[in-house]
């Protein structure tokens, strides 16, 4: 690289390797305390939350570290000839496609859980569950396909290298369409859902808190009368289900809100001069603005765990038994962890 490199240049060749650094090892950690571990979410939702940390390991690999790591710090990165520039797209957008519908997939889980008592039986069951992962990780992939026929590798005189571009055989109007597809695929779709089954949710939790208060009034008033009972059955009445709400709006909204910078310049690029500006002239905000949402929106991939951390107390308490496990000198390490499966 130029030693007069452009900052923002500098900057996502430092964050991207540290993302992975740091977000394929939790999101591992974080799909084996699911698996071997009880921190008291239904097995449906643990199915969901084990699928969104493989797939978003996937996005790390394929994405940050075989394409924008190796962007950065090699000359000429192995996708800039076929076949690989072809099928780079297939696999990259299919594992962002897959784990950006894993997200949506709880959240519509978690709402029929809450909301939707007469079909939480079968839909909340964890064979629905791995039955939904699988079809969603099919169909993002089948979503991905037509990127095979959008690139092709050119060999540039000027540079004396190959680059990966939009084949100009492919067409404007297909490409055009691919973009806008992958567009409303990954955000508007997803943002609508999510924001439209969180709000209805929070409404929910917002109504029983109401009821509870009114409740908590009543049975004061009668325990006096009758005892401690009353609270008891009162405490039976609590929703069981906060904890998994509060890691659900937690995992759903920080998606979107690292999502919305990315959405929102993708949709300025498209719209004005998107397949003329050089997406490496840095002297344009637009292209400084992109990258950075690109980057926030990335993040998504590495920041589950802590998102566990911070709204699940039983979380914490596996990964800290996990991690005491890990060094600890014990000469049977596996049978213990294996003693902490959920049952």
């Amino acid at each position: 690289m130029d030693g007069q490199q452009h900052w923002m240049v500098t900057l996502q060749g430092i964050f991207y390797p540290t993302l992975a650094a740091v977000g394929i090892p939790s999101n591992i950690l974080t799909f084996l305390v699911f698996w071997k571990r009880n921190c008291l979410l239904s097995r449906s939702s643990a199915f969901y939350l084990m699928a969104i940390a493989a797939a978003d390991t996937a996005v790390l690999v394929l994405i940050v570290v075989l394409e924008l790591t190796l962007k950065y710090h090699v000359e000429q990165p192995y996708w800039s000839r076929e076949p690989w520039c072809s099928l780079r797209d297939i696999f990259n957008y299919g594992a962002y496609n897959a784990s950006t519908w894993l997200v949506v997939g709880l959240t519509v889980e978690r709402f029929a859980a809450i909301r939707a008592s007469g079909v939480r039986a079968w839909l909340c069951s964890p064979r629905c569950a791995a039955r939904a992962i699988g079809a969603i990780v099919l169909l993002g992939h089948l979503c991905a396909v037509p990127y095979y026929w959008s690139n092709r590798s050119v060999y540039s005189e000027r540079d004396r290298r190959w680059a990966c571009v939009y084949s100009e055989h492919a067409g404007r109007p297909y490409v055009h369409t691919l973009v806008w597809f992958q567009t409303a695929l990954v955000f508007v779709v997803p943002f609508v859902i999510i924001f439209v089954l969180n709000g209805l949710t929070l409404r929910l939790i917002a109504h029983s808190n109401r009821v509870r208060a009114a409740s908590v009034a009543a049975v004061a008033t009668v325990s006096a009368k009758t005892g401690p009972g009353a609270w008891k059955a009162l405490h039976l009445l609590h929703p069981r289900r906060r904890k998994s709400v509060v890691l659900l709006v937690a995992v759903s909204m920080s998606f979107t809100l690292l999502s919305i910078t990315r959405f929102v310049t993708q949709v300025v690029l498209r719209t004005t001069d998107f397949y003329t500006v050089d997406r490496d002239d840095y002297s344009l905000r637009v292209n400084i603005a992109a990258d950075v949402g690109t980057m926030l929106s990335l993040s998504n991939a590495a920041i589950n765990m802590l998102l566990h951390a911070c709204t699940q107390p039983r979380f914490r308490r596996e990964v800290a038994a996990c991690v005491r496990l890990a060094f600890s000198r014990t000469s049977r390490p596996c049978a213990a962890l294996t003693a902490g499966r959920r049952t």
